[in-house]
């Protein structure tokens, strides 16, 4: 009994969505490294769990005629599926229809899945790989995504929004990814930019390299824009199911639990001696991070932009927290306008959906100097404060050596809501170091010495032991324990647990106005 023509007319019709725009343009996308998107939801889902919605929609616009083709689907592919077990929905532009160029028809694809992920309160990751708006069809592309961007701004801080570039996104497309939680680069195969170098070659007649103008090195390191960035699309999609793994589906769930072999007692002795006890000599604080979180679990977030500050999330006992640190190796890990900024957009994502901060100080100040002031330091460090005080996670804080003046308050200080703040016997806290306090408190007892420079040295070290030290501050209420640095991982672990049920409303208002 032969098989109904209509069963096989459908599958047929499958076949060819998958095909895109046709096998040769698979073969040359092929030939750059990069995947077709049925390929790339395969490596990113759990096996058998992609569910393919509205694949036999066609595009409807071209304003100037020119579309002759129409293909399934119209350049993007839609549905939902299961990483670890838990709902995504996602959406994978197809560069071989028209170059993934954004339609009318594939904007109300992706606007689809991204209501429905709202309203099921799951995430939606966005696998981008588009030359820009479709040109053919005019306004209705602009229209199109204004919509993506009106639902990026408004899901935000709802549910988790993850944008991998596997591919180029052009003009104004790069806005979409820039308002979700984390972006993924792909060394050589992704590139941002609002203004390509065809654009810049027939404005301005410069021929411009799309790798240095807004390929991944470019945004990992100097723009900021890039959160993680890797070598391949097959690890961008690993990365992608990892950092999940941190997070909630929604901003009413915490974040998922993995148990840990990792025993929540244990204390590394190396801790004990890792800050020098020369103030001006460096350390490093991605090797503390590493005694204290569950080993292997710290995935750290914009590694190679604002390196003199650390952000990223890990475990601890098996809870996800966001780790914020300085790291005095660079720059001594003092605080400037990118690492405010970078600071700032962290914390406030570990507050929307209900991770734990752990805070880790060791910084001399904010940069001085006219470029900083002039390029708005107090506003940027003011972003700082503000995302500090509003979060109401639970919130910890250990220093570990520096916390001068602006630094020790903007990082996470007691009086900024900060549940619980220790400290290591080898903290400093005070308005500011003790050299420059013996310079402006005793500067004419240093001019009459005999030997200004020895008498110098002596107020400083004077006041180093009488005011630069933890108990001191612990005396004035500044912290709340002096802790051996051995102790600092079953210490937070215990506090992290007697605060989860931390109830913190609050006041009632539309929002705040923070000083961007």
């Amino acid at each position: 009994m032969s098989e109904d023509p209509r069963i096989l007319h459908l599958r047929s019709l499958r076949q060819e969505a998958r095909l895109g725009g046709g096998a040769e343009r698979i073969a040359k996308q092929h030939a750059k490294g990069k995947m077709t998107p049925y390929e790339r939801l395969d490596l990113l889902l759990d096996p058998g769990t992609f569910h393919e919605l509205e694949p036999f929609i066609t595009g409807q616009g071209d304003e100037l005629g020119l579309s002759t083709q129409k293909f399934l689907g119209d350049g993007v592919v839609t549905g939902y599926g299961q990483i670890d077990g838990r709902t995504v929905y996602v959406y994978a532009q197809d560069f071989t229809v028209y170059g993934g160029t954004l339609s009318e028809t594939q904007s109300h694809r992706i606007c689809h899945v991204m209501d429905l992920a709202l309203r099921n309160g799951v995430p939606v990751i966005g696998l981008l790989d588009s030359g820009g708006a479709r040109i053919q069809d005019g306004v209705r592309s602009l229209g199109g995504y204004a919509e993506i961007f009106r639902r990026n701004a408004q899901y935000s801080g709802v549910i988790p929004q993850i944008s991998l570039m596997l591919g180029p996104c052009a003009g104004g497309a790069a806005y979409s990814p820039a308002l979700t939680d984390l972006i993924v680069m792909v060394n050589k195969h992704s590139y941002m930019f609002l203004t390509g170098p065809e654009v810049i070659k027939a404005v301005t007649g410069e021929i411009v390299d799309p790798e240095s103008l807004g390929g991944t090195t470019v945004h990992a390191s100097v723009s900021g824009i890039a959160h993680l960035a890797v070598a391949s699309e097959v690890e961008a999609l690993a990365l992608c199911r990892r950092v999940l793994g941190y997070l909630p589906s929604n901003n009413v769930e915490n974040p998922p639990f993995r148990p840990t072999d990792d025993d929540p007692l244990r204390m590394d002795p190396e801790l004990n001696s890792i800050v020098p006890l020369d103030a001006a000599t460096p350390y490093s604080m991605h090797a503390v991070i590493g005694h204290i979180v569950d080993r292997g679990t710290f995935l750290e977030i914009q590694a190679a932009w604002a390196r003199n500050v650390i952000v990223g999330l890990a475990r601890l006992g098996g809870h996800a927290v966001g780790i914020v640190a300085q790291e005095p190796s660079v720059m001594a890990g003092v605080l400037d306008i990118d690492s405010s900024d970078k600071i700032t957009r962290f914390v406030r994502m570990c507050d929307c959906f209900n991770i734990p901060l752990v805070t880790f100080v060791d910084s001399p100040g904010f940069l001085p100097g006219v470029d900083q002031e002039h390029g708005g330091i107090i506003r940027h460090g003011a972003k700082v404060l503000y995302a500090y005080s509003e979060a109401t996670v639970p919130k910890i804080s250990v220093i570990t050596r520096k916390a001068y003046g602006g630094a020790y308050i903007v990082m996470g200080s007691k009086y900024l809501g900060t549940d619980v703040n220790y400290a290591w016997p080898s903290a400093e806290i005070a308005v500011l170091g003790a050299e420059g306090a013996a310079n402006i408190l005793f500067r004419r007892q240093i001019e009459s010495a005999p030997d200004p420079s020895a008498e110098r040295i002596r107020l400083a070290e004077e006041y180093r032991r009488k005011f630069n030290n933890p108990y001191h501050a612990a005396a004035a209420g500044f912290v709340d324990d002096i802790i051996e640095p051995r102790e600092t991982r079953p210490k937070v672990i215990a506090t992290l647990a007697a605060l989860r049920d931390k109830y913190s409303p609050a006041p009632p208002r539309k929002h705040g106005n923070i000083p961007v």
